[in-house]
């Protein structure tokens, strides 16, 4: 192994470290048991990594690409119950508890990803109760964000909703502009075209975004924080709870 080689596969264990906060949450005793089976990987939008009933083979850790777990309709139609990025990881439910999947998880936003072999991560989790703890309390935060959409959907306009989703994909993509389409957004909010284009109008007329050619570009962050549901604040509460409390463990 060359000097280079070793100096390539470091650099890239670091950035892989230092973009996903959920890893870079472990305690240095965990993050030996899963660094050296962490994988780079590129998730292009649209990509399903499974479906439902279908059999996970591997854990993946956003470090700039979107996730949505979503429930899928015999129609065709999906709506999104949670959306998972740099602060979490797809897939670990089935690394603790059987292989098959019980949703769709679908790539929203194309980026780089750090995947785990599932049988191995599981085996890493046995071996640390701290570790298992983490992953056990990550699941928990996303069954929290799934409810907490189903309370958003029936309680909360689509404006407000429309910004806690760019919200939410902004932090997670840490860029102002999302490539998005106005189809994909009705199909995450689970509203119709129509009423994402009414929305997205009334944030560009307020100054808040800019919406052109399958791209929005958020300009006024503070303003949009604003106009968005209390869902979006909950959802970054609970998932700073999660990486602080897998800070600390012991």
């Amino acid at each position: 192994m060359t000097e280079r080689y070793q100096r390539s596969r470091l650099s890239q264990g670091c950035a892989v470290l230092n973009s996903n906060l959920l890893l870079s949450s472990l305690s240095a005793d965990d993050l030996k048991l899963v660094q050296p089976h962490l994988k780079p990987i590129r998730l292009e939008q649209q990509q399903v990594l499974y479906g439902a009933g279908d059999t996970v083979r591997a854990a993946y850790f956003p470090l700039n690409a979107i996730i949505s777990l979503v429930a899928e309709l015999s129609t065709g139609e999906m709506i999104e119950a949670a959306m998972v990025g740099q602060d979490g990881v797809v897939g670990a439910a089935a690394a603790l508890d059987g292989r098959v999947s019980l949703g769709r998880a679908i790539v929203h936003l194309s980026g780089d990803a750090a995947a785990c072999e599932l049988m191995t991560l599981k085996s890493a989790a046995l071996e640390s109760p701290t570790l298992l703890s983490t992953l056990i309390r990550h699941e928990q935060t996303v069954y929290a964000q799934a409810q907490q959409s189903v309370a958003c959907m029936a309680s909360h306009g689509v404006e407000a909703r429309l910004c806690r989703w760019l919200l939410r994909a902004r932090d997670l993509s840490g860029s102002d502009v999302l490539p998005l389409t106005q189809e994909l957004l009705a199909e995450m909010l689970g509203v119709r075209r129509s009423s994402v284009s009414v929305a997205a109008h009334i944030l560009q007329q307020a100054g808040l975004i800019k919406y052109a050619r399958g791209k929005i570009q958020i300009l006024n962050l503070d303003g949009l924080e604003q106009m968005a549901c209390e869902c979006y604040y909950a959802v970054k509460s609970n998932y700073a709870t999660l990486l602080r409390n897998a800070s600390n463990a012991p």
